[in-house]
């Protein structure tokens, strides 16, 4: 709804738009820089794992290779994303991300140098494993809000609905480009054009200094802020979970769609899920949430539990795939509000002087049920067919009864913030 507002004492009127929240954040001295050359380091995320899928089956021939390569390079994220999101917080985004994102990006070129010259297999796992390092571009660009917003919940609330809508983007955006580099020129230009695009925004998003957090003096070893967070266990129980409903979804999608003679229609049919979400995220970030985030989280998974059954009522009725890209359109608007309400709880239940640790173990859990998810997917499509949808269903609800079971630790008092 758009209306006329005027200022008391003076005669002007002034327009208000829908996105006047959105207006306020990019307002903010130096967002629209970090903002801008953060999207440019996150688009390649979402162009990696396909690009590298695409160039080692073109040079070898072998589909199986390619899965096996990208899920070690997905492990050992897992593993060694915690640690460098530790160090991000010990000693600062600048200092940190650019020798992490170097390395992460010379791991990629080895990648294409050992695929060109058809080197022993072995070398395209260990090439792919040095990409680990890449750090958490859209965790750090939350804890530049967070930081930004730190006296202002509704805003924060925007900000991270604008995050979670532009992560969707890059990943409805980064495999058709990836596909198209890939398919157009040579097997080799999806990697090289990503690797290129990470390191130019990593770098340039760093230079950004005057929004970057300071750093908390922390005395002492670190520690790890799961320690005694019955909290943040909660939601990243919930995030693993959550991320076995993305994998399984993405598998069985491809799945059904190979079965029904369209499997190059199967990255569209995707995406319409993503475009589902991304819209909601920028809907939901117009709102100001009547209650806190941990009474929001349970409604929003349920929403997300309810709405995964309609990919499964969409094939097992014989919708076809029209149908089932309806469903994945509906099925996807509640996937940001529940990331945004996840993302908002993480934020207040992380420790001072750890949060971009705590949104990296976030994103480990859901690494972790993608993988989890992608397995079970696979198998379920592979044996039953259509029914298989069953499994991303399946993963919302245990979502939600994870949700249910740990509301108190949910609700604990959010940990207090740094002072300005």
């Amino acid at each position: 709804m758009r209306c006329w507002t005027a200022r008391p004492g003076h005669r002007e009127a002034r327009f208000m738009s829908p996105l006047t929240p959105y207006a306020r954040l990019f307002a903010l001295p130096g967002a629209r820089a970090f903002t801008a050359w953060n999207l440019l380091a996150r688009l390649p995320m979402g162009m990696f794992g396909v690009s590298a899928v695409l160039m080692i089956s073109a040079a070898r021939g072998s589909y199986a290779l390619a899965g096996a390569v990208t899920a070690t390079g997905l492990a050992a994220t897992a593993v060694a994303g915690p640690l460098t999101a530790r160090l991000v917080d010990r000693y600062g985004q600048a200092r940190v991300t650019v020798p992490a994102a170097s390395l992460a990006a010379l791991g990629s070129l080895a990648l294409v140098l050992c695929v060109h010259s058809d080197a022993p297999a072995w070398t395209l796992f260990a090439a792919y494993a040095a990409t680990a390092t890449t750090p958490n571009t859209g965790g750090m660009s939350r804890a530049r809000w967070s930081h930004l917003l730190r006296t202002d919940p509704a805003a924060l609330h925007t900000a991270n609905a604008f995050e979670q809508a532009a992560d969707e983007a890059c990943f409805m955006l980064g495999p058709v480009l990836a596909t198209f580099l890939c398919t157009s020129f040579f097997p080799e230009a999806g990697t090289l054009a990503a690797a290129l695009m990470f390191l130019t925004g990593a770098v340039l998003f760093s230079a950004q200094k005057r929004t970057e957090p300071p750093v908390a003096a922390r005395p002492g070893r670190p520690r790890s802020p799961l320690r005694g967070n019955s909290g943040l266990a909660a939601v990243l129980a919930v995030f693993l979970c959550t991320g076995a409903l993305f994998g399984s979804l993405e598998v069985v999608t491809i799945g059904f769609a190979d079965a029904e003679g369209h499997r190059a229609a199967a990255g569209a049919v995707l995406a319409l899920q993503a475009a589902g979400s991304c819209a909601a995220g920028l809907l939901y970030g117009l709102t100001r949430p009547a209650s806190d985030a941990a009474a929001r989280f349970p409604r929003c998974l349920a929403a997300m539990a309810a709405l995964a059954l309609l990919p499964l009522a969409a094939t097992t009725a014989g919708g076809g795939l029209p149908a089932l890209a309806a469903a994945l359109l509906l099925a996807g608007m509640a996937t940001a509000p529940t990331m945004v309400t996840g993302m908002n709880l993480v934020q207040n239940l992380t420790p001072p002087g750890s949060l971009n640790e705590g949104m990296t173990l976030a994103v480990t859990g859901l690494l972790a049920g993608i993988a989890a998810g992608s397995a079970a997917g696979g198998y379920a499509v592979e044996h039953t067919g259509a029914a298989a949808y069953a499994v991303p269903a399946t993963a919302a609800a245990t979502a939600l009864l994870t949700a249910t079971a740990g509301r108190r630790a949910l609700a604990a008092r959010p940990a207090a913030r740094p002072a300005a």
